[in-house]
């Protein structure tokens, strides 16, 4: 399991910034946000590729800047749009393989005509990015379809081997749900978590502030899936300045490290 954090709690830092004030403080694995459509071109890929290098750090995660446009790039009636869209993809799981990312966050349709649609859309774009060697993983937002833990449930039954998701702990609770309910829903589909802490002062703290059952969510996730990568994701508004929030990834780094592996024993 590996502890990482995403540029995206930097910003509006501008992401090749993010990713060094990152790499320089001593993160070992970032997850890179992309914020616009000049940040997907070879030279800014080989850019953030030449930062990694430098720190020995790896890039586990991309995020698409186009998340909010999902529902009507993949999810609607139009199939010249939907093509255009997978092609247009490409070049995010072109940049991933130059900066070495496997897992691509898709929040995906917030309304769908029935699950069998929502399938078939998602199996287009997940086989397309298995063409790069990357994993296109469904993360559960609350605004999305994917904000139910049973509409998870649903899907990783129908798919199968061919899913992949991405469990956000803050969008859990957002749902009226608790992150261990996803976990439960998408078992071993599990690949990348969106990690934050909460509790009585809100529900995306930096991890150590809130009273969230760490020790819990990390020991079911090990068994699950021991390979998954742990980001902490936070807004900029969650803290101060860049010490507090390298502290934070400290101790996430220690939590997955005690409680982060799977027990051999069973």
């Amino acid at each position: 399991m590996q502890a990482a954090v995403s540029t995206a709690c930097l910003y509006p830092a501008p992401t090749e910034e993010a990713l060094y004030d990152l790499a320089v403080n001593g993160v070992q694995s970032a997850e890179i946000f992309l914020n616009t459509h000049s940040e997907l071109t070879k030279s800014f890929a080989h850019e953030s590729a030449a930062i990694l290098r430098q720190f020995d750090m790896k890039c586990c995660a991309v995020h698409p800047f186009t998340s909010e446009l999902e529902q009507l790039m993949f999810f609607s009636d139009y199939e010249r749009r939907l093509s255009d869209s997978l092609d247009f993809y490409k070049h995010y799981f072109q940049f991933m393989n130059i900066v070495g990312a496997k897992i691509f966050v898709f929040h995906a349709a917030k309304a769908v005509r029935n699950t069998e649609l929502f399938c078939e859309r998602y199996s287009r774009l997940y086989n397309t990015g298995r063409e790069f060697g990357i994993s296109v993983a469904v993360e559960n937002v609350a605004r999305c379809k994917s904000g139910s833990s049973a509409f998870i449930r649903e899907i990783s039954g129908l798919l199968g081997s061919d899913f992949a998701f991405v469990l956000d702990t803050k969008q859990a609770i957002r749902s009226g749900e608790t992150p261990f309910a996803f976990l439960s829903a998408a078992g071993s589909s599990v690949r990348h978590v969106h990690i934050s802490d909460s509790g009585e002062l809100g529900d995306c703290l930096l991890v150590g502030r809130g009273s969230f059952r760490f020790k819990q969510f990390f020991e079911i996730l090990a068994k699950n899936s021991p390979e998954c990568s742990v980001v902490l994701e936070v807004y900029r508004s969650a803290f101060g300045g860049i010490s507090e929030l390298i502290s934070s990834y400290g101790t996430l780094c220690s939590l997955t490290e005690k409680y982060g592996r799977r027990n051999e024993a069973e």
